[in-house]
């Protein structure tokens, strides 16, 4: 199959982690690294389906952005039925990690933690399932 070149922006520190992985893992380059990220999205995106899992959306932000809490308690209320319960965990002065515990179909939950990981100036978001059916 042929490559396709594009540019990525990433902020320092995000280019710095992928760095690091990179070497951590033996990659020869970025583009590998990158090419394995993202095989292993698609596949974990396959789980979108009609299993009925459980599983909790893991968020880190900066608690400082009373917008990002806002957002978050935002989706958290529009999606009562999936949310089970959440928990805000203080880390440190610029770092909040807040847990959504949540069971439903795979495909609304990975929906879910989407709508999550797209809130502007999340750090990190991750959505981890198990099977509850």
């Amino acid at each position: 199959m042929a490559l396709r070149r594009f540019g990525v922006s990433l902020e320092e520190d995000l280019l710095e982690e992928l760095d690091r992985y990179v070497q951590v893992n033996g990659f020869s380059n970025r583009s590998q690294a990158l090419r394995l990220l993202i095989e292993k999205y698609i596949t974990e995106e396959k789980w979108m389906c009609d299993h009925t899992v459980a599983g909790t959306v893991n968020i880190l932000f900066d608690p400082a952005r009373r917008d990002i809490s806002t957002q978050i308690a935002d989706i958290e209320q529009a999606h009562q039925s999936l949310i089970l319960s959440s928990c805000r965990h203080y880390i440190h002065s610029g770092s909040c990690m807040h847990q959504v515990a949540v069971m439903g179909m795979a495909h609304r939950l990975t929906k879910l933690a989407e709508l999550f990981s797209a809130i502007k100036g999340i750090k990190h978001a991750k959505l981890v399932m198990s099977r509850a059916d």
